[in-house]
């Protein structure tokens, strides 16, 4: 299991000021606590698999600041098929969570499968680790760790969402994440990076590989995204390593800028 922790939701997380950031700070500090040993009994145990649940969690959360949705739940009010019949529920009943519970019906659901009385006590759907578990639930209930194999933000966005609201902060809350396991990773190897092949990255190309090779740029001072996606920054700051470096100036990281890149961002003695 890869050690994840407060300061891997830290690290994935925005910044806020004053009381936004006192009460992300709770949040990440309950929730970091019991992160890995939660997300292992529920198979979220793969870099991609993290990398989504952190980067989607982050995003429902409002950055990880709030385990209650903003809105005040009349929304919700009188709606059967949340199982909401009763005066009140739509308030009571209001979405809490990493990943939002709402309804009596789901509320009462969810409370049986984790032996908690979530219906009679709705408010502690909201606790930060059992707000991590309510998460991993659903995630699993929705079978979303296949999508994450693939890879696929969209199949896991709209198996959370119902749709593509806030596609790209999800996107890179999970580029965040990625970037955030790698690192790990790399300890946990002594400071070696974690991946053994070396693909042809150009424009255009993305996914993890893009990831480490945007990691190693912003340690030799160039400013660019971390976000996965091989774009128009990235591919400045490769040809302007390769003119340094008097490599052929392509733009393009094979096998030879890769290897200059990884002794250039080697630790010196």
């Amino acid at each position: 299991m890869i050690p994840v922790d407060a300061q891997t939701m830290r690290e994935v997380a925005p910044r806020f000021s004053g009381e936004l950031a006192e009460r992300q700070a709770a949040i990440i500090a309950a929730a970091g606590e019991v992160l890995a040993p939660t997300l292992q009994e529920y198979d979220i145990v793969t870099r991609l698999r993290i990398a989504h649940f952190l980067g989607q969690t982050c995003h429902e959360s409002a950055g990880f600041r709030t385990t209650e949705e903003f809105a005040s739940g009349d929304a919700y009010e009188g709606r059967r098929d949340l199982g909401n019949t009763q005066a009140g529920d739509g308030r009571r009943y209001k979405g809490r969570g990493l990943l939002q519970l709402t309804g009596r019906a789901n509320y009462r659901a969810l409370g049986k499968v984790l032996k908690v009385d979530l219906e009679g006590n709705p408010e502690r759907a909201g606790d930060p680790a059992l707000s991590l578990r309510i998460a991993c639930e659903y995630w699993k209930s929705r079978n979303i760790n296949a999508a994450c194999d693939r890879d696929d933000l969209i199949t896991v966005t709209r198996l959370i969402n119902g749709g593509t609201n806030g596609l790209e902060d999800r996107r890179g809350y999970t580029s965040r994440a990625k970037a955030a396991i790698i690192r790990i990773e790399g300890l946990m190897l002594g400071g070696a990076t974690p991946d053994s092949t070396r693909p042809v990255l150009r424009r255009g190309s993305k996914g993890d590989a893009v990831v480490t090779l945007q990691i190693t740029l912003q340690k030799l001072g160039f400013m660019v995204a971390i976000d996965g996606d091989f774009g128009p920054g990235t591919e400045v700051a490769v040809a302007r390593f390769q003119r340094d470096q008097r490599l052929d100036v392509d733009g393009i990281v094979g096998p030879g800028t890769w290897a200059v890149l990884d002794k250039s961002a080697k630790p010196k003695k």
